[in-house]
């Protein structure tokens, strides 16, 4: 009798269906218009929307019943069902559900089903294997082309990274020379100091190193992974349709990458030069004051143009004769010549000279750290810089109307002072302590100085601050 049963199909799976989940009955519950449904999909339905999910009609949940005639033979249909499956187990090539040859493929469900399955996908449009088989090769194309066009986008990432490795130690050995050169000046005094420095700079160099090989680790990493899934796409894209089918929902799924693109971390990556060697010697003013200059502001080389070239000290710039090789971080102005003061201000009274000498055209003031870095913008308070400048021999005050500034005798030192609580910044003639101007502004951000020495030989160049030593 077994024998003869596994031949048939199953009788009544369609009439024991529920319309809502599309499965065998499971706890029927009968409503008043004669529509059946399971008692879980009901519930659900009933809370969404009290209406039969089949006719529309409106119900109470109470006089939804027991259909227990329906339930005994749903019940008695599972383990007739069952009783096959176990007879005759399912195989890859036949359907779990009617152990029917799987022929049909489903687009919405992106997966293989037999003729018998078409009823409970009949909204879903469904194709031959054949057919269906070169459709998901062409998308798993597309995968593997995004996924191919990624790994070279790794590659030159990585690459740019090994470059910064470089640069940094370079900047380390820039540093370390100078470092012994400023030390071996004061050696009698300062044998502790130098190598406590120098052991600062080989921890900050290392520590630097260390975090972009582990990006680099990381990069090339994901570049082994993701060949490695084009490999594993490719090879499961030459399997025959059916196994290709099977598994294409599988293989979709791995073929998204979801991994971050690597990149140098928003905080500076390069090594932190005015740390080691920017007011070195005000740093050991204490034992040498009679050799000690004290610079209140020194400039960020990881901020400069790639046109600017900053002394030692980094206390002076000028125009370099050819662009320099120097990473393109995020902190760098390009194309815009400007370099920046290392330290920003975001409360008290602050003040800096800088020699402008004979330039024909230059830039100072103060800018906001959120200031545009690699396109050219005009300079104003509405990009948020405060400054005034030459030009074609005009002396400017950049604001939106450019205002011209009247002076008697041309200033070759000027000064800056920051007062961040009244909101202002004021512009004097250094050399004759006269006042030029004064911008005022609700600094809301931090403001760094800035400086636009303009494409020329003759350096602009920060004058050292005074001294005064106070005990108690």
């Amino acid at each position: 009798m077994d024998e003869d049963m596994s031949d048939e199909p199953l009788p009544y799976q369609q009439d024991l269906t529920c319309p809502v989940c599309q499965g065998i009955f499971q706890d029927p519950m009968l409503l008043p218009c004669t529509h059946s449904f399971c008692r879980e999909c009901l519930q659900k339905s009933w809370q969404v929307n009290r209406k039969c999910p089949v006719c529309r009609k409106e119900f109470e949940e109470v006089q939804a019943i027991p259909n227990r005639a329906l339930k005994d033979t749903a019940e008695s249909f599972l383990k007739q069902s069952n009783r096959r499956t176990k007879q005759y187990p399912p195989s890859e090539e036949v359907c779990n559900l009617h152990l029917k040859p799987l022929e049909l493929f489903c687009e919405k469900d992106e997966e293989p089903v037999c003729v018998d399955c078409v009823t409970l996908h009949s909204m879903h449009r469904l194709f031959p294997l054949k057919e269906a088989a070169p459709m998901c090769k062409k998308e798993l194309g597309y995968k593997v082309q995004i996924l191919e066009k990624k790994v070279k986008e790794y590659t030159k990432i990585s690459l740019k990274f090994n470059s910064t490795v470089e640069y940094v130690k370079y900047q380390a050995g820039q540093a370390e020379k100078q470092i012994k050169a400023e030390f071996e000046r004061l050696r009698q005094y300062l044998v502790r100091e130098e190598v406590k420095r120098l052991k600062a700079l080989a921890n900050e160099e290392e520590e630097k190193i260390a975090d972009i090989q582990e990006l680099i680790a990381k990069t090339d990493k994901d570049i082994v992974d993701l060949n490695e899934l084009i490999d594993s796409l490719k090879k499961e894209m030459g399997n025959e349709d059916l196994p290709l089918l099977r598994n294409f929902q599988k293989l979709k799924r791995r073929a998204q990458w979801t991994n971050e693109e690597p990149c140098l971390p928003y905080c500076e990556p390069l090594l932190v030069m005015s740390r080691h060697v920017g007011g070195l010697s005000f740093n050991i003013w204490k034992n040498m004051q009679a050799v000690v200059n004290y610079y209140p502001v020194v400039l960020d080389p990881n901020s400069a143009s790639p046109w600017l070239s900053l002394n030692e000290d980094l206390t002076s710039m000028k125009e370099s004769a050819e662009r320099l090789t120097v990473p393109d971080n995020n902190m760098r102005f390009d194309p815009c010549v400007f370099v920046l003061g290392t330290d920003g201000y975001d409360s008290g009274k602050h003040k800096w000279d800088v020699i402008v000498s004979d330039n024909p055209k230059w830039i100072v003031g103060v800018c906001n750290d959120s200031v545009i870095r690699k396109k050219r913008f005009t300079v104003s308070p509405a990009r948020g810089v405060w400054a005034i400048g030459l030009s074609k021999g005009v002396y400017m005050v950049h604001t939106k109307e450019r205002t011209e500034l009247q002076v008697q005798q041309r200033p070759e030192r000027i000064r800056i002072k920051l007062n961040i609580e009244k909101g202002e910044v004021s512009f004097w003639d250094g050399g004759r302590a006269k006042h030029l101007v004064t911008l005022t502004h609700k600094f809301e951000e931090k403001v760094f100085p800035i400086f636009g020495p303009g494409l020329h030989t003759t350096p602009m160049a920060l004058v050292p601050g005074k001294i005064a030593v106070h005990t108690s």
